[in-house]
């Protein structure tokens, strides 16, 4: 149930979210030009209700279209939702937009499917053009007589709900079920599924909200922030939590201190408790914020705040951290002693999210394995070129020592060798690989370096007594001709400035071409690569290289290493050492094998991030 939930959440989070910024341009022209905004406006404040009622639905019905089935389903969802928007213009039909939307496009990809192949020749485009027009027209029919009403009912009855804990101060007690929730990433079902479509309704009447205000607040995750910062007897975590601080404060990104949590559960009571105070002290002064805070910081959070209100939310954002920070300090010295370490929370909470990212947490997806019959190890990625080479040397030299007789190879996702036992993949891989190697059982990942299933894995293949025999070399496919492959000083750069992913993908790629290794549109294929399956290994390192299609346009085997010491956002992660890999045979893979041997030297891996010392990066390369 909790996985179900956490995949609705994701979906309504995936259709809201890339629509935020006009939920937050409402909210300002409400903050500013309505009659008790800072600037009242009477013109400007015209904008207000239109922008409510008719753009904000349209566009997130347009994106849940989208979503199912491409740019036709983002058509007829806009054309669809115009008849619920309709059907009632008193009401923000927030989440009609969230039923029509998706159903246009499921509708749209369903008609799709049952007539592509029955179209005839030069009648293409007219059916496309009158299936969305006749069944948005349709769909938008439905919208004005069913969804809409039957939306609006919901919403009367969830406002109503709302009304009573209100007018009863039973509101604070939802903090109870926010901060568990947000821990357990259930929040984008409670704040993109009720709280934002009553906060924009009430919005509308009011021009402003508390239910804006429920689960954004940033103080009761910085009250546990700070309180590992001052009390926390593991040097680690608390030299970790400012930086933490800064994140969550200003960056509004809670769920960074969500793995502190995790650390020692009890003290969920700390944020549960300090938002109950917050929201008891806001119901109480009756204040509301003009719109959505997101993402939730305090500078997203003052932003929204209505002009004569401004010192009141800051007081309340001040209690719940207060109260939240002396309660995780009464339990962080009550209960240190038990406390996991930092790292296992946040491989904890990894896993957490790829459940919620409806990705299967399971480290071991068939039988349990007996060690004794296991002998050959394949980790395999799309290419076999790199991430798969790089994770199977690491983990050959993690287990030689226990495990000497057992083979550990890489492969291509699609040429598993027949002879594997166990095939090691990341999770979007997991169906091709089942395809590869039927006989092998498969163990997911979410990074070929550090990750907590091959944490699993290797407890496994070392709890019981196997035998020893003569430790073979790591094998991988027959190595072509140009061997002995160095990085040299032209390969690197050093002390790059901080950009997006795709602009250092392609610099990489722009670089393996001026050193003769690439043609010129080897980059392109880098950055296809990279939206299959992220090429992020783990420990600040990524390894982007082209796919396996586009193997023709690589000249010659080489690596270069770009260093970006601020980091480079690889999804939730930050890479300060990317190194771009072109591969013809297998010369590539011993430079990343020397790559693997820097990853166990963790100082030399720090400094390799940071440093300005070309010759130090040459040194431990080469």
């Amino acid at each position: 149930m909790k996985n179900s939930i956490q995949k609705f959440g994701k979906f309504l989070s995936s259709m809201v979210m890339p629509n935020i910024g006009a939920l937050i341009a409402f909210g300002f022209l409400a903050a500013l030009f309505i009659d008790t905004g800072w600037l009242p406006n009477k013109q400007l404040s015209t904008l207000v209700g239109p922008m409510l009622t008719y753009l904000i639905p349209v566009l997130i019905a347009s994106t849940g279209g989208y979503l199912v089935a491409g740019e036709r389903g983002r058509v007829i969802g806009a054309i669809a939702v115009v008849g619920a928007i309709l059907s009632d213009l008193n009401i923000t039909m927030l989440m009609g937009a969230m039923i029509m939307g998706p159903l246009a496009g499921w509708v749209i990809k369903q008609f799709d499917n049952r007539v592509e192949e029955h179209i005839p020749a030069g009648f293409e485009m007219l059916v496309h053009n009158f299936s969305i027009g006749i069944l948005g027209m349709l769909l938008a029919i439905l919208g004005y007589y069913v969804i809409g009403p039957f939306m609006t009912a919901i919403l009367t009855v969830l406002t109503a709900g709302v009304d009573f804990l209100v007018s009863h101060s039973l509101l604070p007690l939802v903090s109870i079920f926010i901060e568990p929730a947000k821990v357990l990433f259930l929040n984008n079902a409670i704040n993109h599924g009720i709280f934002n479509p009553i906060g924009v309704s009430q919005a509308a009447e009011a021009g402003r909200s508390i239910m804006y205000m429920l689960e954004t607040n940033p103080g009761p995750g910085l009250g546990v922030l700070l309180a590992y910062c001052l009390f926390c007897k593991d040097k680690t975590t608390r030299q970790s939590a400012p930086g933490a601080v800064v994140i969550h404060l200003l960056g509004g990104i809670h769920e960074i201190y969500f793995p502190y949590i995790l650390m020692n559960p009890i003290i969920i009571l700390a944020p549960i408790a300090g938002n109950f105070c917050a929201i008891l002290f806001y119901t109480m002064t009756g204040v509301g914020l003009s719109g959505p805070a997101s993402p939730g910081s305090i500078i997203a959070y003052m932003a929204m705040a209505p002009r004569d209100s401004v010192l009141t939310v800051f007081i309340g954002v001040v209690l719940a951290a207060a109260v939240s920070f002396v309660l995780s300090s009464v339990i962080l010295k009550a209960t240190s002693g038990n406390a996991q370490n930092l790292s296992e929370a946040q491989a904890k909470m990894q896993d957490m999210k790829a459940q919620a990212k409806g990705e299967a947490p399971a480290a071991i997806e068939s039988a349990p394995i007996n060690a004794g019959d296991v002998h050959k190890i394949v980790f395999s990625c799309d290419a076999g070129m790199g991430s798969s080479a790089m994770g199977a040397t690491k983990f050959h030299n993690r287990i030689k020592a226990e495990r000497p007789e057992l083979i550990v190879t890489n492969s291509s996702v699609d040429n598993v060798p027949a002879d594997a036992d166990i095939v090691v993949c990341q999770r979007v891989l997991a169906e091709r690989a089942r395809r590869s190697a039927p006989q092998a059982q498969i163990i997911t990942i979410g990074n070929f370096l550090a990750d907590p299933n091959l944490d699993t894995l290797y407890q496994t293949l070392t709890a019981a007594p196997a035998a020893k025999a003569a430790a073979p070399e790591i094998t991988d496919e027959p190595a072509a001709q140009d061997q002995g492959l160095v990085i040299q000083a032209e390969d690197i750069q050093l002390g790059l400035p901080s950009v997006d992913k795709e602009t250092a993908i392609r610099a990489a790629g722009a670089l393996l071409a001026k050193r003769g290794y690439v043609d010129a549109d080897y980059a392109d294929a880098m950055v296809e690569r990279e939206k299959l399956v992220t090429t992020y290994m783990g420990m600040g390192v990524a390894i982007p290289h082209g796919t396996s299609e586009k193997k023709s346009t690589v000249k010659k085997s080489g690596v270069v290493m770009l260093q970006y010491p601020d980091g480079v956002d690889f999804g939730d992660e930050k890479a300060y050492l990317i190194f771009g890999i072109a591969g013809v045979g297998d010369a590539h893979l011993d430079l990343l094998a020397h790559v693997c041997e820097v990853l166990e030297d963790e100082e030399a891996l720090e400094m390799m991030k940071k440093t300005p010392d070309i010759k130090f990066v040459l040194t431990h390369l080469q």
